[in-house]
C-alpha cells in the first residue's frame, strides 16, 4: 500500500481541513516571535501550550518544546525557521508508526478485525479499506460482525453488492463468532486474500465486549492459529483527546494492532495523530480524507508534520 504521488496535491489541500484547528493555534502563538538564535522560555512555554491545546498531548508536547529549546536558528527564530524546526519533530515522532496494512498470511486469507465505536467510521472504512485492496490485486470479503445492530448489517451489506465482493452474514442479534466461523471458511475454501470483519462497537459493557471479542479470537483461533493478523481501531479525529481513550479500552479488550484516522477533511484537530504515536506507538496504517470510496489514504508521516505545522 503506498502512498499516491499524482493525487498529493489534493490529499494535500482535503488533509489542511482536518489539521485546521492545530495550524491556526500554531498561528496564532508563533505570530510575532522573532530571536536572534535562541528562543527564550517564555516563547517555548507560549509554544508549547498551543500544542496541547491542538490535541498533540502533553508528552508529544513536551518533547517538540525540548527540540526547540536546544535548537540553534543561525538565520534567526522567526515564524517559518519554528514551524519547520516543529515539522521536523512531528514528523520523527510519526515516522516509526507509518506502517502499511499489507496482506502477507499464509494461507490466506489474512483476517482483519475491524473495531471502533459506533460512529467512528468503521462500517464506511471497511468498504474504502475493500475497495484499495481491491485496487491492489486482492481478492476481499467482508464478514457483518456487528449482528446488534441490523443498520450495520444492511449498510455493510450495500457496501459489498457496490464493489461486487461477497458479504457473509447472519441474522440481526445473532452470534458474531458463528459470522465469523462461516467467513473463514468461505474465504478459504475460495482462496480470498483478504477477509475483513465488522464487529461491535459498545463500550457501554466493556466485560461483555470483551467476552464477545475474546470468542471470536477463540474461533479463529481454532480455524487458523494466527488469525486475526490483523485488529485495526477506527478513531474519528473529531473526538480530540478522546479518542486516546478509545485506544486505552481497546488495546485492553482487543489488542489493538494498528489505527485508521477518520474525518480529517472537516475541522478536527488532527494533532491527536501525534498525541497517539508518542503515547501509544501504535501503528498508523491510512487516514481518511473525505466521504469517497477512494478517500482511504496511506499514512504519510512527512507530509501530515507538514500540514499540522503550517509548512505544506
Amino acid at each position: 500500500m503506498s502512498a499516491d504521488e499524482t493525487g498529493s496535491t489534493s490529499w494535500s489541500d482535503r488533509l489542511f481541513g482536518g489539521f485546521r484547528k492545530t495550524s491556526e493555534k500554531l498561528t496564532e502563538n508563533l505570530a510575532g516571535i522573532v530571536s536572534k538564535t535562541r528562543l527564550d522560555d517564555a516563547q517555548l512555554d507560549e509554544i508549547e501550550d498551543a500544542l496541547i491545546l491542538s490535541d498533540l498531548g502533553p508528552r508529544a508536547a513536551a518533547r517538540i518544546r525540548a527540540k526547540l529549546a536546544g535548537e540553534r536558528f543561525d538565520k534567526g527564530a522567526d515564524e517559518t525557521a519554528i514551524r519547520q524546526a516543529v515539522a521536523e519533530e512531528i514528523a520523527a515522532i510519526l515516522r516509526p508508526v507509518a506502517k502499511p496494512l499489507d496482506i502477507v498470511a499464509f494461507p490466506r486469507p489474512q483476517v482483519i478485525l475491524v473495531i471502533g465505536v459506533n460512529g467512528s467510521g468503521k462500517t464506511t472504512t471497511i468498504a474504502k479499506l475493500a475497495h484499495l485492496f481491491q485496487e491492489l490485486d486482492y481478492s476481499v470479503m467482508l464478514a457483518a460482525g456487528d449482528t446488534f445492530r441490523a443498520a450495520a448489517i444492511g449498510q455493510l451489506g450495500v457496501w459489498a453488492d457496490r464493489l461486487g465482493i461477497e458479504i457473509v452474514k447472519g441474522p440481526e442479534g445473532g452470534d458474531p463468532s458463528a459470522v465469523v466461523f462461516d467467513a473463514v471458511k468461505a474465504a478459504t475454501d475460495k482462496g480470498i486474500d483478504a477477509l475483513i470483519v465488522d464487529t461491535a462497537g459498545r463500550l457501554q459493557n466493556k466485560r461483555e465486549l470483551m467476552d464477545e471479542l475474546a470468542k471470536i479470537r477463540r474461533v479463529l483461533g481454532r480455524l487458523n492459529p494466527e488469525a486475526p493478523h490483523d485488529v485495526v481501531l477506527v478513531l474519528d479525529a473529531t473526538n480530540g483527546q478522546n479518542a486516546l481513550q478509545q485506544i486505552e479500552i481497546f488495546k485492553e479488550v482487543a489488542g489493538v494492532t494498528g489505527l485508521i484516522m477518520t474525518k480529517l477533511d472537516g475541522t478536527a484537530r488532527g494533532g491527536v495523530l501525534v498525541a497517539a504515536a508518542e503515547q501509544y506507538g501504535v501503528p498508523i496504517h491510512a487516514i481518511g480524507v473525505g466521504e469517497k470510496i477512494d478517500d482511504l489514504r496511506p499514512f504519510d508521516p512527512d507530509l501530515v508534520a507538514r500540514v499540522i505545522a503550517g509548512v505544506a
